[in-house]
C-alpha cells in the first residue's frame, strides 16, 4: 500500500480492488453498486479483495450520484418468532453485502392504523424502498388497500408467488410431513396447530389436511394452540397421551414438538417406539433434540435476501417479476419411524 503525506497509508482505491481480484473497475462497481448482473464467483472474488485491502464503498456519494438514501426501511410485527427474527437477519445481511443500510419499524398490531403509521415513519425517514415482516392475515389484508411512495415487498408465509411477496410454499413443507408419516405405516396424522391469524398456522395445516384428504385417511381434530411457545406442546402432548390409537403427530413448529416429546415421555410413551413426531422449522438446535427432530427446514435467510433482491431491483427500475417460492426440504431424523405393531 502507498503512502501519502505525514506517513498515512493511501485508503485503497476501486483500481486497487480491480486488480487484486483480477476483473475490470466495470465489474467492481457492479458489485458495489448491487447490480445482478455478476456471477457468485466472481461477486466472491471482489468483496474478499474489498475485504483484504480494507476498501470502503464512499456511500455518501453513492447517495449524492443516485439521489438515494441508501437505506431501506423493515417494518415488523413479532420479531421474536423465529421465522421473521431470521429473515429481518437475511434482510440486514444482503442490504449490508450491496452497500445499504437498514431502518427498523415495529408496530404492535396489524390494524390499518399502526401500519399506515409504521410505513410514513419509515418514508419520512427517507429510506428508498421497504420490506413488511408481518406475516399475518390481517397485515396482508391492510397492506392490499394501502399504497406507498417508496417500493414495498411483503413476507407472506404460504401465500401464491407473485411480484411483491416472498414466500416458503409451507402448504407443500406440511404435505411432505405428512406424506412421511402415512409412508412409514402410520394409519392417519394428529396435528398440533398455531395461534390463530398467523398465516404460517393457516398454510401448514392447510398441507396437512389436503395430504390426508389425497390419501383417503381421516382427518382427525386439530390439537389447537394459543401461542407458538413449547408450554402449549407440552399441554397438546398431555392430550395425545389419553389417546394411545395415535400414533404419529405433525407439530406445527420445533420447540411445540419439543413440547409434545416431553409430555410423552412423562407419561412413559416412547418416541418414536409408540409415537412418531415431526416438527416445522428446523432450528439449528433441533438436531441435538432427544430423540433428534424429524422436522421441515425452512429458509427464512433466504426470505431477508430475496426481498432485498427484489426491492433493488424495483429501485433499478426492472420489470416486477414473479418471485419464486423458496422450496422447504424434509430432514428425516431420529423422531419418526414405523408405528409399533
Amino acid at each position: 500500500m502507498t503512502e501519502t503525506r505525514a506517513g498515512a497509508p493511501r485508503a485503497a482505491r476501486m483500481v486497487d480492488v480491480a486488480r487484486l481480484a483480477g476483473v475490470s473497475q466495470q465489474t467492481v462497481s457492479r458489485v458495489v453498486n448491487g447490480h445482478s448482473n455478476v456471477s457468485p464467483e466472481i461477486r466472491d472474488r471482489v468483496e474478499a479483495a474489498m475485504s483484504q485491502l480494507r476498501y470502503r464503498r464512499n456511500s455518501a456519494a453513492r447517495a449524492l450520484a443516485t439521489s438515494r438514501s441508501m437505506n431501506l426501511g423493515v417494518l415488523s410485527y413479532a420479531l421474536s418468532v423465529h421465522g421473521p427474527a431470521l429473515a429481518l437477519f437475511g434482510i440486514a445481511e444482503e442490504a449490508r453485502r450491496n452497500g445499504y443500510s437498514t431502518s427498523l419499524v415495529s408496530v404492535a398490531e396489524v390494524d390499518q392504523d399502526s401500519i399506515r403509521a409504521g410505513l410514513d415513519a419509515l418514508v419520512d425517514g427517507g429510506v428508498d424502498a421497504i420490506v413488511v415482516l408481518a406475516p399475518m392475515t390481517a397485515a396482508t389484508e391492510v397492506l392490499q388497500r394501502l399504497d406507498a411512495d417508496v417500493p414495498v415487498v411483503r413476507f407472506e408465509q404460504g401465500s401464491p408467488a407473485g411480484p411483491a411477496t416472498i414466500s416458503i410454499d409451507e402448504t407443500l413443507g406440511a404435505q411432505l410431513a405428512t406424506r412421511h408419516l402415512l409412508d412409514l405405516g402410520h394409519r392417519t396424522v394428529h396435528f398440533v396447530g398455531g395461534p390463530a391469524g398467523w398465516m404460517a398456522s393457516e398454510a401448514r395445516q392447510r398441507g396437512w389436511q389436503t395430504e390426508l384428504a389425497l390419501a383417503g385417511r381421516p382427518v382427525p381434530a386439530v390439537f389447537e394452540s394459543d401461542d407458538w411457545s413449547p408450554e402449549s406442546g407440552y399441554r397438546a402432548g398431555l392430550a395425545i397421551a389419553e389417546d394411545r390409537s395415535i400414533t404419529a403427530v405433525l407439530a406445527i413448529n420445533d420447540v411445540m414438538a419439543l413440547g409434545v416429546i416431553k409430555a410423552l415421555h412423562d407419561r412413559g410413551i416412547s418416541v418414536p417406539g409408540d409415537v412418531s413426531v415431526v416438527g416445522f422449522d428446523d432450528r439449528d438446535e433441533s438436531a441435538y433434540f432427544q430423540p433428534a427432530l424429524t422436522t421441515v427446514r425452512l429458509d427464512f435467510t433466504e426470505v431477508g435476501r430475496r426481498a432485498v433482491e427484489s426491492v433493488l431491483g424495483a429501485l433499478r427500475g426492472e420489470t416486477p417479476a414473479t418471485i419464486p417460492l423458496i422450496q422447504p426440504e424434509l430432514k428425516v431424523r431420529d423422531s419418526t419411524g414405523a408405528p409399533a405393531r
